[in-house]
């Protein structure tokens, strides 16, 4: 009996010693180790490291580690402390009172201060941000104090505390950037910043090299020394350097999908499609109303109907997507499914073409246009050829035109192309990543990611006005739902799919998706396990 009881006490301390364990009590919870380099692939190479000025998926990547916002986000889009410690609402929702870090230190030793973040959110964005300019231009922005903001509101906005990210509100340095041409300044070449990683080295074709910042706000962070993001043009070898440990994360354009299930295989490495709550990603092909036969919304549709998304969801992009019904994305609480649909129909295309008096040729050409496509790699070089195979098959002539980076956003931003394929974030809220894309005013001839496309209609831009002005969600969701009925019948654009990045990781790698912006988050808690 003794020996039984003994057996017991034994039993039952060992299941309490295993179940402290398993919450990361005592020896169980190790420790953040401090040192390392960290080396990511980054394709293509960004076309510059300034946000606001660029926002490209590149760009941002490295550039998160650099700036930072007010706030972050959490998975579930609630804000976070960043620059500021914490922050109140009025309870009329028309003021919002940040209070800011006091310790912090621009990468070249200056001072942070409320005088940075006033400049930022009055002049800076409102100049370069091509996103976040209609936001800012609603709100008034005074420092009564060094360390206080106060954003001030006419009338209600219910995304403004979703708004002050370091994506959709980069603070920058105002006695860098002040009384200068913003797109110019030498600092665009050597980026300040407040981020847990400074800027070191740009080798084109190379690398970008980030080091710590060992004046970073947070004790004890960042972990790494330093990260490497290299520039591998070959996707098989950027695959090949995950599996063989040359780098250690790699996401987005970075991986052909196809690879993906293989390294997901790999016990050395971690795979994972979080991270990406606050993006949202649609990819769409944009034909230019401005231009015919685009302005006719019969062609619209009948690219609409020659496309097979249920193709390009399972061959190019691997089941890694959802087939997009419209504008807004399906995981917000504004989407709905109750719109104009498009199911693969040859036959449909055909027929609209016809209704136009596009009467195929003798070699079956009914029209001729150009496809600029996306330059961020094979897997959209491939949708490309698609897009251009299936319109050519409902006879019409699809040219691909190649460029790079910049050469893609600068003719996208001028209005000099036909068709164009992209993938943009539509983010926690209709007003803050959609409505920009269709809103009249928003058509900004040498901005990129603004309505380039030319699509023009009063009753939606007064349907995105009133949705972002109102409190009541239900009231916003009821006229966020006309909006996209109107756009779908319309065809304002082509939506492709729904992005599902994954993110491929080192096992070792700690840390590196914490919260909705995932790999754009700053990295500073990310370390290695020894």
């Amino acid at each position: 009996m003794r020996i039984e009881a003994l057996n017991g006490i034994a039993g039952r301390f060992l299941i309490a010693l295993m179940a402290l364990m398993a919450v990361g009590i005592g020896l169980a919870k190790a420790d953040p180790v401090r040192g390392g380099t960290l080396n990511s692939t980054l394709w293509p190479e960004p076309p510059g490291l300034i946000i606001g000025i660029n926002l490209n998926a590149p760009t941002l990547l490295p550039a998160t580690k650099i700036f930072e916002g007010l706030l972050t986000y959490d998975f579930n889009l609630n804000p976070e402390p960043m620059l500021a410690k914490s922050w109140e609402v009025s309870k009329d929702g028309l003021i919002y009172t940040f209070h800011l870090r006091h310790n912090v230190k621009w990468h070249d030793g200056a001072p942070f201060t409320s005088k940075d973040v006033v400049f930022s959110l009055t002049k800076f964005i409102p100049e370069v941000h091509s996103r976040s300019r209609a936001t800012f231009k609603r709100v008034q922005v005074t420092a009564p104090d060094d360390y206080t903001v106060v954003v001030t509101l006419k009338e209600p906005y219910g995304p403004l505390l979703r708004s002050f990210d370091a994506i959709s509100a980069p603070i920058v340095p105002a006695h860098i950037y002040e009384g200068t041409n913003y797109r110019d300044n030498p600092a665009n070449r050597h980026p300040i910043g407040t981020g847990p990683f400074k800027f070191d080295e740009w080798k084109p074709g190379q690398y970008i090299h980030l080091v710590r910042n060992d004046d970073y706000y947070i004790k004890g962070e960042p972990y790494l020394d330093d990260i490497y993001y290299r520039f591998i043009p070959d996707s098989a070898s950027r695959a090949l350097a995950l599996e063989s440990g040359q780098v250690q994360l790699a996401t987005q354009n970075d991986l052909e999908l196809v690879d993906v299930k293989r390294l997901n295989s790999n016990p050395s490495l971690k795979v994972t499609t979080k991270g990406w709550e606050w993006g949202s990603p649609i990819s769409w092909l944009e034909m230019n109303i401005r231009r015919k036969p685009f302005d006719d919304v019969r062609f619209r549709k009948a690219v609409m109907y020659a496309l097979d998304r249920n193709f390009i969801r399972d061959t190019i992009f691997f089941g890694f997507a959802k087939v997009a019904t419209g504008p807004i994305h399906s995981s917000s609480p504004f989407y709905t499914d109750d719109v104009t649909k498009y199911a693969y129909d040859p036959a449909k295309a055909k027929a609209l073409l016809d209704e136009m008096g596009l009467k195929p040729d003798a070699d079956g050409v009914r029209v001729k246009i150009g496809l600029l496509g996306l330059p961020y790699g094979e897997m959209w070089d491939r949708l490309s050829q698609y897009i251009k195979q299936a319109l050519g098959a409902v006879g019409v002539e699809v040219t691909l035109q190649p460029s790079d980076v910049a050469g893609w956003g600068n003719r996208i931003a001028n209005w000099d192309v036909d068709m164009s394929t992209t993938y943009l974030t539509t983010l926690s809220d209709p007003a803050l990543g959609v409505a920009r894309t269709y809103l009249t005013d928003n058509q900004k001839k040498g901005v990129l990611f603004t309505n380039t496309s030319g699509y023009s209609n009063p009753e939606v831009d007064k349907l995105f006005a009133e949705a972002a002005s109102l409190p009541d969600q239900d009231k916003r969701k009821a006229l966020y739902d006309k909006a996209q009925k109107i756009l779908t019948d319309q065809v304002a654009l082509a939506w492709l799919v729904e992005l599902q990045w994954p993110t491929v990781y080192s096992a070792k790698l700690k840390n590196v998706v914490i919260n909705g912006l995932g790999p754009n988050g700053n990295f500073a808690s990310a370390y290695f396990e020894k």
